[in-house]
């Protein structure tokens, strides 16, 4: 038993109350009634599936088989990614947390060319929906007719855009969508959710804010009609919600998003503090997401506010590279949006990208640019996104961060969903305000769960010292930690407040929520994540259960059991027992461990997987990929019945209540070889001018001064499992097999990556257009190159092959 010390509070002022010892106690008042949500507000479609299951929407949440429901959506377009690739990152993307995936269906992608419609190899449609549903994703298509998706004329393709209006009740126009949603009708037959698959919803046109003759609220009436004459008829249809779009009320719900940077902007600076690291208490859409169209009136979803549930689309999961403006994310610039999004009352996490691309190359190239009138210039190949998961199957380092939050979503969404957003007593003056603590709480009746937020991208955050909470709620306050924390700059949570643990009242935690796994008569286990540089920190209420906590420190305290003193790890760190009734055991992960953390179907099982590779699920086994690095080493819980097979013998151990596998793979070595084949020219001044009277990429005979390298492989490279890294610097690098164009990239010190697979046979030749020391457009200043004084420079640092090792385990 340990003696408890009071602080005895000095001053209150709004949220601030200082103590004689110094800390800072943050106050929330969330003991006002939560409103019950608003039923038949939405007129959607088909929600009943031949086996009964339901999905719904009333004003604040979906719902699954009428209970909360709070899924993650991600972006990830078919037809920019090869058609034998499709299976293993669907599966990737569930194991990474997804639960719907979201795809732009390109209209210019499949009828380029008028009445051809392609629906096959890298554009098949129904296959992509196919298996989909055999990772155990949802699917939500986004039908346009025009997408915008960085794509040219928006989607729509050159014959239609030439001949019509667009956008509109056009006649002429109306009747070639039509027969557009008819194809995508035939292609989705059978496989919606009235039918028994996995189309869950329909997105019509994106970010439409039109409102002449034609068009408005009525136009997307008329389409939300012919999309279910074509046979579209599924349980929801959204739009998206910003820049005061406009829609008929009650027909459709809008979608929102946030991104951290906007690479469609003119500075060439970095920008101010952004709204998407605001917490937000009365308002739904995060600044500026580039709508390339201006309203004239104010928008639906403003006034749809309480009749709309809060749903999400276009988070960014990465930024694309634009000409003008090339901004580089941290995983901590993506991660910290999520608690700031969810406290904000988002009850769909949607991203936008989760998965990159290469746009396909048709009759002409397909990307968005100035020269077609579009607002942006972007690549005309590359549609990387600096994605999770990259255009190759690569995981980034953001995967890691996002996914514990994806993991809390799965198993306790349901108590989240149905939860009020509750403001602090003292919000920061604006989001530039980057001194006052940024947080809030959501809450139902007794049950709370706190966010905190102390990132925002470019910008240092003060440490916030010797921090307090104090939640007030219907039937009590709940003050924590008994020890005052610090929130350093970078610190990003969330903490529960009085969270039920089947039957156990866990009246505070400093530590995450992640999972719920279910042993049956072996007990249920939770586990938590400890969060960076804050000590790990429980509270119960004193007689609920008996705890044991080996190696921690057991105090009472005011009512409660205190434990502290935790180390986190693979280790049971609490245990309760009830009499009669199956043991709960707390887990709380160290940091590394929960970025580290994956849960799937194992052998017949849902069990948690801890790798540093990158892991997915399949075929009732696990998939585990490497690059650069034979060594893999996971962990299984609960324990595997046998040990199982793999490529090699696996190498079997104890990691706390984890079981343990190693394995080293024959270590490969590739090389790569290049040689100037021509030098650069000098290039002219970058262009000013185009829809934002900003930079504009230069013209294509421009590259005639573009440096050339000729770079050899090692033989047999269109076989070789390898990302080829190209390390250069300039302007804009192009990667030629002959004279096809493979991919190509805007300098930002951003790394270039490109699959040794796709590369073909023979040489390849990269071109480098040179970077002017005087270009108008936004570099990172840690990407921004040193010129020596020189005009402008293009340079071919490096070309490096780096060998994917694979693994592949079967129970």
């Amino acid at each position: 038993m340990h003696l408890i010390v009071k602080c005895l509070p000095l001053l209150v002022a709004g949220a601030f109350a200082s103590t004689a010892c110094g800390q800072a106690l943050l106050r929330i008042d969330a003991s006002a009634p939560a409103k019950a949500p608003l039923e038949n507000q939405l007129q959607m479609g088909a929600s009943v599936s031949p086996s009964g299951e339901r999905i719904g929407a009333n004003s604040q949440y979906l719902t699954r088989n009428g209970k909360p429901w709070m899924p993650v959506m991600g972006e990830f377009h078919y037809s920019r990614t090869p058609a034998d690739e499709w299976e293993a990152e669907l599966r990737k993307m569930k194991a990474a947390g997804i639960d719907i995936v979201a795809t732009y269906i390109m209209w210019n992608h499949h009828e380029e060319q008028q009445g051809t419609y392609v629906w096959n190899g890298q554009r098949d449609l129904r296959r992509f929906v196919q298996l989909a549903a055999g990772a155990g994703l949802d699917v939500m298509v986004r039908v346009g007719p025009w997408v915008h998706a960085e794509v040219r004329y928006g989607g729509i393709p050159d014959w239609v855009v030439g001949a019509m209006p667009t956008r509109g009740d056009d006649p002429q126009y109306l009747r070639h969508v039509a027969r557009l949603y008819g194809q995508i009708g035939r292609q989705l037959k059978g496989l919606l959710w009235k039918d028994g698959g996995r189309v869950i919803g329909v997105q019509i046109e994106n970010e439409y804010n039109l409102n002449g003759p034609g068009e408005g609220a009525g136009h997307i009436s008329t389409l939300k009609r012919m999309a279910r004459e074509a046979g579209m008829d599924v349980p929801l249809y959204t739009v998206t919600g910003w820049d005061q779009t406009v829609y008929p009320s009650g027909e459709v719900t809008p979608v929102f998003g946030g991104y951290p940077d906007e690479p469609w902007a003119r500075s060439t600076t970095e920008l101010a503090p952004k709204e998407t690291y605001a917490f937000r208490f009365d308002s739904r859409v995060s600044g500026d997401l580039g709508a390339q169209t201006r309203a004239s009136t104010r928008g639906t979803a403003d006034t749809d506010i309480d009749k709309t549930p809060f749903l999400g689309a276009e988070y960014g999961a990465g930024l694309p590279f634009m000409y003008r403006r090339r901004p580089v994310v941290s995983s901590g610039d993506i991660a910290s949006m999520l608690p700031v999004q969810l406290s904000s009352g988002v009850n769909l996490v949607g991203y936008y990208m989760f998965h990159g691309g290469r746009n396909p190359v048709g009759m002409t190239t397909l990307e968005e640019s100035t020269l077609t009138g579009g607002y942006n210039d972007t690549p005309m190949i590359s549609y990387d996104f600096q994605a999770p998961l990259g255009p190759d199957g690569q995981q980034r380092p953001v995967l890691t961060r996002l996914r514990p939050f994806h993991l809390f979503m799965r198993d306790f969404g349901d108590r989240l969903a149905p939860m009020t957003v509750r403001k602090p007593d003292v919000v920061p003056a604006g989001p530039g305000d980057l001194k006052t603590p940024r947080l809030s709480v959501r809450s139902q009746g007794d049950s709370a769960f706190l966010f905190v937020s102390n990132h925002v991208r470019q910008y240092p955050m003060p440490l916030q010292r010797q921090v307090r909470f104090s939640v007030k709620l219907p039937g009590q306050t709940v003050e924590f930690p008994r020890q005052p924390v610090d929130l350093a700059d970078g610190a990003y949570f969330i903490w529960p407040v009085n969270m039920d643990l089947d039957g156990t009242r866990l009246a505070y935690a400093t530590a995450q929520p992640l999972a719920r796994l279910d042993n049956g008569t072996a007990g249920v286990v939770y586990v938590f994540a400890a969060s960076a540089g804050i000590p790990v920190e429980l509270g119960f209420d004193a007689a609920a259960a008996s705890l044991t906590a080996p190696g921690a420190r057991v105090n009472q305290d005011g009512g409660k059991t205190v434990i502290d003193g935790i180390t986190p790890g693979t280790q049971a760190a609490v245990t309760i027992r009830r009499a009669g009734r199956a043991p709960v055991t707390l887990m709380v992960l160290t940091p590394e461990q929960s970025q580290q953390l994956a849960i799937g179907q194992l052998a017949g099982q849902r069990r948690l997987v801890i790798g540093a590779q990158q892991t997915w699920f399949a075929d009732g086994g696990l998939r585990l990929r490497s690059d650069g690095n034979p060594a893999f080493r996971f962990a299984v819980y609960p324990a595997l019945p046998r040990t199982p097979k793999a490529d090699m013998p696996l190498h079997a151990g104890q990691d706390g209540m984890f079981q343990s596998f190693a394995v080293t793979l024959p270590a490969r070595s590739h090389a790569a070889t290049f040689k100037p084949v021509r030098v650069a020219r000098p290039v002219r001044p970058v262009m000013i001018g185009g829809l934002a009277n900003a930079a504009l990429q230069p013209l294509p005979e421009s590259f005639s001064a573009a440096a050339a390298w000729s770079i050899e492989l090692p033989r047999e490279q269109n076989k070789l499992d390898a990302l080829i890294e190209l390390d250069f610097v300039g302007d804009i690098g192009r990667l030629f097999n002959g004279t096809r164009m493979l991919d190509d990239w805007y300098y930002s010190g951003y790394g270039w990556q490109f699959a040794a697979r796709h590369a073909g046979s023979g040489p390849l030749t990269l071109t480098v257009l040179p970077l002017r020391a005087d270009a108008p457009v936004y570099i990172p200043k840690e990407g921004r190159p040193n010129f020596g004084g020189k005009e402008q420079i293009a340079e071919l640092r490096a070309v490096r092959v780096t060998p994917i090792y694979r693994l592949d385990v079967k129970p």
